[in-house]
């Protein structure tokens, strides 16, 4: 089996060519990333997004010869509105971090409607707004795995996978179909909204490729990564640590029985749907992992590089009591604090570069610790070890903070974005190539696994929590 996944994450699109023992013998990417024309406002240009999509997939498919399935993951709710006939975007894509629809949140709340910024549900709707007020045009919405299965398909594919679906705002909590009440009550036509299918299967043909291959598997990122990390069995846990931080928990048949945020601030997920039937996880997530090293190399100037911080870090044994709070633009699970902001606490003359660096790794670990308790008691499992993905664990210095912090074995993925796995795992479980979810929990082999070497002071590490929170007390007051 030759599988062709077209990854698709917040600043790139990727093509990659996975065999049938999970190798990955192909790679192309294209940088096509986000813009911020106001404050609060992410954008994206999804006709580029679908121009690299072309690009990527067809030097893949070239340099394989040919490829058997096509698998998608992607970026979660960012949200595309586009004209049925001609193919064409009605306006920019809206992203995952867009926070222009708070407000509309806020208004939907005291209606009875729960959403959030995040989802795509107002995303959708103000598009609408914009471009079609009266709702008298033959639009369709799409997340990004919806705009790159109609591109791929020539148009042909209006559709979405149900752990995509999941995680709009706008689906059945029991994931049964598109909810009708809050559609009605956010004025959006049902007709605009794809049709949602298992996330293994297949669903069409990609008629844009060579020998117009079938689409076979479909999920967002998160999910992907989870089924990628092998993580498929009830009570396993994957970490992945990009420009934020996300742990996910494999949930089972049954889903969890509080409706849209459990007690620690977790969330149900959708992990996929195969033959009609739902496997469901947790998810506890974090706003800012690889976005503070950002913050140190870009804002700060501290680093040249994201990879330099490791050894910065590195030039200190400890922080010397110097703590960061990573919630430059609000805290998640499980405080949900849209008000607390970062906090750089503990510095003294003899403080430096290091032990700031340093403080900044610990810090998103200790964060990532808070989920994973946060992940264990909504979910009433106990997590054994912890599987890790994403441009953060390759940080020596961050891997052995977070294995201190959570004080549980990290293991980490052989490769680093483990979604382009989990995508190939789902279109090749269409060809056959796997017999289902619980076989791939058999494919996991670490690269390496990081025990904890010492106890860290989780109680000052709640104080310096504490000191970051409700900093905006007109934010803080905010809950969605």
């Amino acid at each position: 089996m030759k599988a062709l996944v077209i990854d698709v994450g917040t600043s790139s699109v990727r093509a990659s060519i996975v065999a049938g023992d999970a190798s990955i013998l192909v790679e192309h990417r294209r940088n096509v990333g986000p813009s911020t024309p106001n404050p609060g406002f992410v954008e994206f240009d999804a006709t580029a997004m679908a121009a690299a999509v072309i690009q990527v997939a067809h030097a893949a498919v070239s340099d394989a010869d040919g490829v058997d399935v096509v698998g998608i993951a992607n970026q979660r709710c960012s949200t595309i509105v586009w004209d049925r006939a001609t193919g064409v975007p009605v306006g920019p894509g809206v992203s995952w971090q867009d926070l222009r629809t708070a407000g509309m949140c806020l208004v939907l709340k005291a209606q009875g409607i729960r959403v959030a910024p995040s989802n795509s549900a107002t995303k959708l709707a103000f598009l609408l707004d914009m471009a079609d007020p009266a709702r008298e045009r033959d639009l369709c919405f799409g997340t990004v795995d919806s705009w790159v299965a109609w591109t791929l398909s020539g148009g042909a594919l209006h559709v979405t996978d149900a752990s995509n679906a999941g995680v709009t705002g706008l689906m059945e909590l029991d994931g049964s179909g598109w909810s009708m009440a809050t559609l009605a009550g956010m004025n959006i036509p049902s007709t605009v909204m794809p049709r949602i299918v298992d996330s293994t299967g297949f669903v069409g043909e990609a008629r844009v490729l060579a020998g117009s291959p079938l689409i076979g598997g479909i999920a967002g990122d998160q999910q992907a990564s989870l089924l990628g990390q092998g993580a498929t069995r009830p009570g396993m846990t994957k970490a992945t640590f990009g420009t934020g931080g996300m742990v996910n928990l494999c949930v089972g048949d049954v889903r969890p029985a509080f409706d849209r945020r459990g007690p620690q601030g977790t969330f149900p997920i959708v992990g996929w749907r195969r033959a009609g039937q739902i496997s469901w996880g947790l998810e506890a997530f974090m706003l800012h992992a690889g976005q503070a090293v950002e913050w140190l190399r870009d804002d700060m100037g501290m680093i040249a590089s994201a990879a330099e911080s490791e050894e910065v870090a590195a030039g200190c044994r400890t922080t010397d009591d110097v703590w960061f709070v990573p919630s430059l633009l609000g805290m998640g699970t499980p405080a949900w604090d849209f008000g607390a902001r970062g906090t750089l606490i503990g510095l003294t003359r003899g403080s430096g570069r290091a032990q700031v660096v340093r403080a900044v790794l610990e810090g998103v670990a200790h964060r990532a610790a808070d989920l994973v308790e946060a992940i264990e008691a909504d979910g009433n499992m106990s997590i054994e070890a912890l599987r890790v993905d994403g441009g953060m664990s390759v940080n020596g210095v961050f891997v052995q903070a977070l294995a201190d912090a959570t004080q549980r074995p990290i293991e980490l993925s052989p490769v680093t974005e483990a979604t382009t796995l989990g995508a190939a795992f789902l279109a090749g479980m269409a060809v056959g190539n796997w017999s289902d979810p619980a076989e791939l929990s058999t494919t996991w082999s670490p690269r390496e696994i990081v025990g904890p070497k010492r106890h860290p002071n989780r109680q000052r590490w709640r104080e310096a929590c504490e000191r970051a929170r409700g900093w905006i007390p007109e934010l803080s007051a905010i809950d969605f």
